[in-house]
């Protein structure tokens, strides 16, 4: 195992400490420059790590976890593969992603979910966690085999058919039920297919002004509504996928305050971006849901805030370019957002003074990691805690570029903008994985 110490960082923000790391775990904190005490403490100053990161002015996070990321593999490797989304997750400060299942062949029997995990393993930049379908071939005529899901070597514990809604409320009933009994959750893509049918856009004035088929907000907050009482009903864990309106907020605060046993995300764009970019037809900013109004955008981000929203997740959705270098009605939707995640969350959260660093990590590591139920991410900066981390630099900026993403595609919505601060380095278990901003895959860097 590699021994590393990182230097003069600032956990949490806070005091600047010297973290000394071996054995894959935390092994000492102590203030930066010290010690100068005991013996004992003098000696531990002069030891010598395989790695040594100079991290002076910069901000150590627990590693960040995403419970709703799109790999592609197996299928679609023309957008994506489970190594390069590993080097695109790694490279922005993650250390575990949930693979979701919408694959070809789909994530919907333990052969599948355990070749997804086992490539995760094989990449060994971050720790891969299959999602599995909720219906067999996301058809949602018949539950896919759920229990050998869980009880496979990838032990899943997320089902989800995002891309499409588990629309039935008897075959929704029937999976809440199901996986009770091994702890597992059902992440509902809300989007009713009726009302939906054609959908290109936000369904609003804009809408009506540029010709474009509308998304009704009432078709997300609807299936909320449903699947929150369903949830009640079987005393079930519901989590509802990339939340994008002030309804659907309103919805889930009074689960909430009822007691259900929900959460809920919000993504990255819909919390910074608004459906008045649609107007320039540029397919880029085509996405499911899709981009709201300011209202909306404004709501989710007082959700995040306050708890109604529990996690940020990416919604990582990368596409070839061919399915969105062409007219609106034809491109695929989707963003990617592993790389751009963090700065963006760092420019709504912690620029403007609404949270602090020990808070955001709660949305985007703490709390995903509990209801992914991954035991050793997610974990508090401590002694003896797993040695997940990533050291964030405010003193950088975030360049966005096609240059700059390791992931297989670059349809990302905010390409020539900038942002504050960047991610520096990462440790995954105990070795780093990113030093100075560059993925190392694997090797020991000094």
């Amino acid at each position: 195992m590699t021994s590393m110490i990182i230097r003069g960082v600032q956990p949490y923000g806070e005091a600047a400490q010297d973290v000394e790391i071996s054995d894959g775990v935390i092994a000492r904190i102590s203030p930066a420059g010290s010690p100068t005490g005991s013996p004992a403490s003098a000696a531990a100053s002069q030891k010598v790590f395989d790695v040594e990161l100079d991290a002076a002015g910069c901000v150590l996070l627990p590693g960040l976890v995403d419970l709703h990321t799109h790999l592609r593999e197996p299928g679609r490797e023309d957008s994506e593969t489970i190594a390069t989304g590993s080097r695109a997750a790694a490279k922005g400060g993650f250390t575990c992603v949930h693979a979701m299942a919408n694959t070809a062949p789909v994530a919907d029997t333990a052969g599948v979910v355990e070749q997804v995990w086992r490539r995760g393993v094989d990449a060994d930049l971050v720790d891969v966690r299959p999602v599995g379908a909720v219906t067999v071939g996301l058809q949602g005529a018949q539950l896919a085999e759920l229990g050998a899901m869980a009880s496979s070597a990838a032990q899943v514990r997320v089902f989800s058919d995002d891309g499409l809604c588990v629309h039935d409320p008897l075959l929704m009933r029937r999976a809440l039920e199901y996986v009770k009994a091994f702890d597992g959750v059902v992440a509902q893509h809300a989007q009713d297919p009726r009302l939906t049918e054609g959908a290109q856009m936000n369904e609003g004035e804009l809408s009506g002004r540029l010709g474009l088929a509308g998304w009704p907000a009432v078709a997300e907050e609807a299936i909320i509504a449903r699947d929150v009482l369903l949830a009640e009903h079987v005393d079930s864990r519901l989590h509802v996928c990339h939340v994008s309106t002030a309804g659907s907020v309103e919805v889930v605060r009074w689960a909430k305050a009822r007691g259900i046993r929900v959460t809920a995300e919000a993504t990255p764009h819909h919390l910074l971006l608004t459906e008045e970019l649609v107007a320039s037809f540029d397919p880029i900013y085509k996405v499911n849901p899709p981009l709201r109004r300011e209202e909306d955008v404004m709501a989710l981000r007082e959700a995040v805030i306050d708890g109604t929203i529990d996690i940020i997740a990416t919604d990582h959705a990368p596409h070839p370019r061919e399915d969105k270098d062409c007219e609106w009605a034809a491109a695929a939707m989707g963003m990617i957002g592993l790389e751009t995640a963090l700065p963006i969350a760092a420019q709504v959260f912690i620029e403007s003074g609404r949270m602090d660093w020990r808070q955001l990590c709660e949305r985007m590591s703490v709390t995903p990691a509990r209801i992914g139920r991954v035991a050793d991410q997610g974990a508090v900066i401590e002694v003896g805690a797993p040695a997940n981390l990533v050291v964030w630099d405010p003193a950088q900026t975030t360049v966005v570029t096609p240059a700059m993403f390791e992931s297989k595609s670059a349809n990302s919505p905010y390409l020539d903008r900038t942002f504050a601060g960047a991610v520096r380095h990462v440790v995954f278990r105990g070795r780093p994985t990113v030093v100075d901003g560059q993925v190392v895959s694997g090797e020991v860097a000094s």
